[in-house]
């Protein structure tokens, strides 16, 4: 089904309103609410439309917090809500709606000093596509509260090699247009050996790509030295295996394969997990995927690592088996219809989880029956952490500490790292 495409907000006269703060998608709030995107509190701007959420015109008086924009295509790309607010009272305004998010659930803790990425770091980009020439597609972000593309030439959240191939890119999506309907999302991850591009979104219904149009696809894959391109999971071209190191490990990825969007944040949280697991006897991982933190735990203790992706699993014990590391056992398990269960836990004293946005509720229910000794969380929802810690507070945890993570640049999303004890 055709998704409509958002109204423009109806027609009035431009309005003078004084910003007092900024919500939770990143626009400026003054009162009513009144929503303004790209301003911020303190400023005094000239805004237009009618209803809750307007357009800016001016900034009037611009706070001192404001700085210069770094991407030509801030304001039309959706891509980024707040790229004109200084660093530190960026990162401390994610780092407060984190505590209030925890305060929701009356739970108080100690949140450490934030991490925060830098420009040109992020090493997975998901690019939209549309038609263009037979030479070249268009690529790019959707437009704010839009399904309009905005090409793009740079983005400077990515890393350098990854803004150098955005050409080689918009090559390798020409020949994906072959039905109307079709809506190319090249989702790409820049590995040790190479860029790996899984595309999704193309019209499969018909029959999907010809053979014409596979075999250029390859072609323009080998030509830009690509490591590997699939279809929803179907290799339709590959020089190499793309491969990351994960620890003391190498992992070759499966299509589709879940990272970390920085090296640096990965890093991060995974010195801060075997921290806080240090001195384990046993550890379970649970929402484990290609082993980001499995490889660096089984240095402490004997590990049993569980997702339900059979590929990631396969991976993971494809490159503990290569390593020799005998301390890693796997398990293809689905935690949400099937949790690993508390009596299944008793050998285990510490638990690590880093489930998707919706969270860990049904596991976090067996954690909190169980004997495990100490939890580590790891989020990318504040909400779901949130409500799932609550479950294991009121089993007898305590939340001793948190970590929170700014590893989506000039975006409204923060993530964490957490640590229970009993």
């Amino acid at each position: 089904m055709r998704r409509p495409r958002p109204q423009p907000p109806p027609a009035g006269p431009p309005v003078e309103l004084v910003v007092e703060a900024v919500g939770g998608e990143g626009d400026g709030v003054a009162v009513g609410p009144t929503y303004v995107p790209f301003t911020l509190p303190g400023e005094r701007v000239r805004a237009a439309g009618a209803g809750e959420r307007r357009t800016l015109v001016e900034v009037l008086e611009p706070s001192l917090e404001r700085v210069a924009p770094p991407c030509p295509h801030f304001h039309a790309c959706g891509g980024c809500a707040l790229q004109h607010w200084a660093p530190a009272p960026y990162l401390a305004w994610k780092v407060e709606r984190l505590r209030a998010t925890l305060a929701r659930q009356r739970i108080e803790t100690e949140l450490l000093t934030a991490f925060a990425a830098k420009p040109a770091s992020r090493r997975r980009l998901a690019l939209h596509a549309r038609k263009g020439t037979a030479a070249a597609a268009r690529l790019g972000y959707k437009a704010r509260r839009s399904w309009e593309l905005v090409e793009i030439a740079v983005c400077p959240i990515a890393e350098p090699r990854l803004q150098v191939a955005i050409p080689a890119l918009k090559r390798l999506a020409a020949p994906l247009f072959e039905h109307p309907k079709s809506a190319p999302t090249l989702h790409v991850t820049l590995t040790d050996s190479g860029l790996d591009v899984e595309i999704s979104g193309v019209e499969s219904r018909s029959g999907g790509l010809s053979a014409d149009a596979r075999v250029q696809l390859a072609e323009r894959a080998a030509a830009a030295d690509f490591a590997r391109v699939s279809l929803d999971g179907e290799v339709a071209y590959q020089a190499r295996a793309p491969q990351v190191r994960l620890g003391p490990a190498i992992v070759d990825l499966p299509p589709g394969a879940f990272l970390q969007a920085t090296r640096e944040a990965e890093a991060a949280m995974a010195d801060f997990v075997a921290e806080a697991a240090a001195g384990a006897r046993r550890i379970a991982d649970l929402y484990c995927g290609v082993g980001t933190f499995t490889f660096r735990l089984a240095q402490i203790a004997p590990v049993h690592a569980l997702d339900a992706s059979a590929e990631a699993i396969r991976a993971l014990a494809a490159a503990a088996g290569a390593l020799g590391q005998g301390a890693v056992t796997t398990e293809v398990c689905d935690l949400v219809r099937r949790p690993v269960l508390a009596a299944e836990l008793k050998r285990t004293d510490v638990a690590v989880f880093d489930p998707p946005r919706a969270g860990a509720a049904e596991q976090a229910a067996e954690l909190a029956r169980s004997a495990v000794a100490r939890v580590i969380g790891v989020s990318c929802n504040p909400a779901t952490f949130a409500r799932d810690a609550r479950t294991l507070i009121e089993a007898g945890f305590r939340l001793a500490r948190v970590l929170p993570l700014d590893q989506f640049l000039w975006s409204p999303h923060i993530e964490l790292v957490g640590v229970f004890d009993r």
